[in-house]
């Protein structure tokens, strides 16, 4: 999907939300960073290396600002962060453990936020060999197996990288604070929201975020907040498009919910839901209106997602994002990262080709689920009996 620019004379954008220029980092670029003590960890960081540079990729003698990807090596027991500085890089923290996590995600995620990492991948000895388990920041695990070539599986391993260490984020919030007085306290549309919330907290469909502010800092968690757009205490997100239908010079406006806050309890505009003007592709940023005199939540990191969607199909008068499956859902094949034009572009190609784009359910690959409608109360009488927590992993 083309992403076009319009020229606009809005009122001046405040409380910006900064990040890094994506034109910062070479493309196809990575350097290692770290010491791989255990020799099992030094032959993967060689394996990986090695498989990028056949891939195209020009290692760079240290990691730095331009650099597009860094391989960070650290002691699973004791991590160290990678600060990137606010650059756009993406870091890959590579340790080692001896035997397969039996809980990979238990195992996995602290090393990957204490490493303020992108993605960690766990290398270990399997029974027949080496084995790489991957953990993402949505939670997603899944592993490569060796099977006797060192080329198959670096090239295997790569394949799992690569696409997630190329993906553009779109997590930049603009807020307007001139949100009209009438909509202060919401509408018929923020009240469905608050509903919707209410009913996932019902049907146990708002899982818990990893506790990482157990495991990190404040100024660690403050960079990953900032960074990726992680706000804890649940995942899963919901919207619905303003009516009667608006369009700004950004895009059609609709209501979502805010990062980082008690889904089952969406109230307050402008904190807890959010209207979204549109998306701003000169500055990679969503915009957002807001009441005046609020400090605002983030909106959540899906929002480009919805906004691709809203904007192609006038009829979805409502998405629902949930952490949680229907069997013989059609996915995206690729897991990227939330918040991501590829994602957001995977699941909008995906409800493009649903039989009825206006009532789709598409899979996000070992994440969970994108559901449009013509509002939220239809998309859970639709949903009712069907969707169960547990998200198919590969």
């Amino acid at each position: 999907m083309t992403v076009q620019s319009r020229t606009t004379t809005a009122a001046p954008l405040t409380i910006a939300a900064a990040v890094a220029d994506r034109g910062r980092v070479v493309d196809h670029t990575f350097a290692r960073n770290g010491e791989p003590a255990p020799p099992r960890l030094a032959w993967f960081v060689d394996g990986l290396a090695r498989a990028m540079r056949a891939r195209g990729y020009t290692e760079v003698g240290e990691p730095g600002p331009t650099v597009q990807v860094v391989l960070h090596a650290l002691d699973a027991d004791e991590p160290r962060p990678y600060r990137r500085k606010n650059a756009p890089t993406f870091v890959v923290a590579l340790g080692y453990v001896p035997e397969p996590p039996t809980d990979l995600l238990r195992t996995g995620y602290p090393l990957l936020v204490q490493g303020l990492a992108n993605l960690a991948v766990l290398v270990s000895d399997g029974p027949t060999g080496p084995i790489a388990s991957f953990v993402t920041l949505e939670q997603g695990t899944y592993r490569v197996d060796h099977a006797g070539d060192d080329g198959q599986f670096f090239t295997a391993v790569l394949e799992r990288v690569e696409p997630l260490a190329t993906s553009r984020l779109v997590i930049a919030n603009e807020f307007l604070p001139d949100l009209p007085e009438a909509l202060w306290s919401g509408d018929d549309q923020t009240a469905q929201i608050t509903r919707a919330g209410e009913r996932l907290g019902a049907l146990d469909l708002l899982p818990a975020a990893f506790p990482i502010e157990e495991i990190l800092s404040e100024r660690d968690l403050r960079h990953v907040k900032l960074l990726y757009g992680i706000g804890g205490l649940s995942y899963g997100n919901v919207s619905a498009r303003r009516l009667p239908p608006t369009e700004s010079a950004w895009g059609p406006e609709f209501w979502m919910s805010a990062s980082g806050v008690d889904k089952a309890n969406l109230r307050e505009i402008g904190r807890d839901i959010l209207l979204v003007r549109g998306y701003e592709p000169a500055r990679n940023s969503i915009i957002l209106s807001i009441p005046p005199e609020v400090k605002p939540n983030r909106v959540s990191v899906d929002a480009i997602e919805h906004w691709m969607i809203y904007r192609e199909h006038p009829d979805v008068h409502a998405i629902l994002h949930v952490h949680a499956w229907i069997k013989g859902t059609p996915a995206t094949e690729i897991n990227y990262p939330c918040g991501t034009v590829e994602l957001a572009t995977s699941v909008a190609d995906l409800v493009r080709q649903a039989p009825d784009p206006t009532r789709a359910v598409v899979g996000q690959k070992n994440h969970g689920l994108t559901i449009t409608g013509h509002s939220l109360d239809e998309i859970f009488a639709r949903i009712d009996g069907h969707i169960v927590r547990a998200v198919p992993m590969d």
